[in-house]
């Protein structure tokens, strides 16, 4: 049996509890049905129905959220060391899981197993980080003046909410969970619609780890039920959020009310900039990689090559030779690189641009087209002959989806790098340290990387700026969003107090 057979086999036998009973609600340690009935998840790999899923609305979210609110002062006074030990389990649990995760994740999402079998590990990484960091996470400060003693500390903010995407659902979940829940918040997860089935795992393994009923509620919905009531509820003190930038917007305005500290990470036009004197081999192998990888479905993808106009004859010509024999098949095949899309709605998004970047003068290079007979499958794509004020190099199109761009200077470079919207990350290829050094400084985006892909490290700061997000987490970036710093004051002796009213 072929690895590609024993996959499925192993796939089937997981979906069979999935089948049989849908997916429901978690609140309080217990199943709930949705309160607006359910809807179907389905695989793009072939468009058939994955199970039913419990349709949240406002009246399940309140649950949830009241449930959050009596769990959390429980969980804000576990000592640390014994919360450190259930996120421990937790990893050990993910681990333990891993090919099941990874397997419902790609028949879900069309993700490839290629990169989903380590997208499963990296959020068991990720709880064993924040666990590690539980000790000191309330730590403070001694500062020191003429007539206190002022100490600083930190405090988790409450319950909270984390909304997540249908791209590597499971491991931006547990990006955003485990600093949650290493902070001492107690979390309602609303995951998108369009990729539950991992979402319900991750909660089953946190409990199955000793995590005390109402910590962590999963709630499923659509975005303007769920999310909206999520966002607006008084009891949820912070919102976790990744997704486009156009959601990002609503969910600002939809925690107004109730003054809501909100971390977004959002979209991205992020460009690669190759310079003549980059190692090109490895500029090559980089650009492909993070643009093609994870089905181009990220924000981080870098969906604009911007291509000195020294090298771009010989730089496209390779990159035409590579993009075509990118393998594009059944996610579950270990052989296959790019996998369907997540759905038949963003299907026809991404394939407009084909005809968009047509009538804009860009040339289809590469791909262009659909392939398959069933499922949401289309050749990786490359536009060349396009300017920046193209629709394609200034909208995401969150597919894989290139657009080359040739530049003749540096100004040149930074002033098309920085002519967008966005302001995620960056990628900049050139031996010249004084050229990095100037170029990363000028460079708009919370994030830059030189002669590297994106390179995750855990302690480090993720975010964007400009309608690329707000806020950083990541380290200890992480624990200043769910937590909050209060300040103490001490009189070291009797200082002069100012008297008013005293004659």
């Amino acid at each position: 049996m072929s690895v590609f057979d024993d996959n499925i086999g192993k796939l089937n036998e997981h979906l069979v509890r999935f089948r049989q009973t849908g997916i429901l609600n978690r609140i309080a340690g217990q199943d709930v049905a949705g309160s607006g009935g359910t809807f179907q998840t389905i695989s793009p790999v072939d468009i058939s129905v994955i199970c039913d899923v419990a349709h949240g609305t406002a009246a399940d979210i309140d649950a949830a959220a009241n449930a959050a609110h009596a769990a959390f002062a429980e969980w804000r006074d576990l000592p640390a060391t014994e919360r450190r030990k259930i996120l421990i389990r937790i990893a050990e649990g993910i681990e333990a899981r891993a090919e099941e995760i990874a397997l419902c994740e790609c028949w879900d999402t069309g993700q490839a197993y290629k990169f989903m079998s380590k997208a499963a590990l990296r959020g068991a990484e990720n709880f064993r980080y924040f666990a590690d960091q539980v000790v000191q996470a309330r730590d403070g400060q001694h500062l020191k003046s003429p007539t206190l003693m002022n100490i600083t500390t930190r405090v988790p903010i409450g319950p909270v909410g984390v909304i997540t995407p249908w791209n590597t659902p499971f491991m931006l979940s547990t990006w955003k969970i485990a600093p949650a829940l290493a902070a001492g918040c107690t979390v309602v997860h609303k995951p998108a619609e369009a990729s539950p089935l991992t979402a319900r795992l991750l909660v089953e393994i946190a409990e199955e780890a000793g995590l005390p009923p109402g910590v962590l509620n999963t709630v499923n919905g659509f975005g303007e039920e769920a999310g909206k009531a999520l966002c607006e509820h008084p009891k949820i003190k912070a919102i976790a959020f990744v997704g486009e930038s156009r959601t990002g917007s609503l969910i600002t305005k939809q925690g107004a009310d109730t003054l809501k500290r909100n971390h977004l990470e959002l979209g991205g036009k992020n460009p690669v900039i190759v310079f003549e004197d980059a190692d090109l081999d490895r500029a090559l192998d980089a650009v492909i990689f993070m643009i093609y990888s994870i089905n181009g479905e990220r924000c981080t993808s870098s969906s604009r090559l911007l291509v000195q106009d020294t090298i771009k004859d010989t730089f496209e010509a390779k990159l035409i030779e590579r993009v075509n024999k990118i393998r594009v098949g059944h996610p579950l095949d270990p052989a296959t690189e790019v996998g369907p899309l997540i759905s038949a709605e963003h299907f026809d998004k991404v394939t407009r641009y084909f005809d968009i970047a047509k009538a804009d003068g860009a040339t289809v290079a590469a791909g262009g087209k659909t392939t398959g007979d069933a499922g949401f499958f289309i050749r990786p794509t490359l536009f060349t002959n396009a300017t920046n004020q193209m629709r394609i190099a200034q909208e995401e199109i969150f597919g894989p989806v290139l657009t080359s761009i040739p530049f003749t200077t540096e100004d040149e470079a930074m002033e098309m790098a920085n002519d967008t919207a966005y302001g995620l990350t960056g990628y900049v290829w050139t031996n010249d340290l004084t050229r990095a050094l100037r170029f990363t400084d000028r460079l708009e985006a919370g994030m830059i990387w030189v002669n590297s892909e994106n390179v995750r490290h855990l302690p480090t700061p993720f975010g964007g700026v400009k309608a690329s997000g707000i806020g950083r987490d990541g380290g200890d970036w992480s624990f200043e969003f769910y937590m909050e710093q209060k300040h103490i004051g001490f009189a070291t002796g009797q200082h002069k107090i100012t008297r008013l009213g005293a004659l």
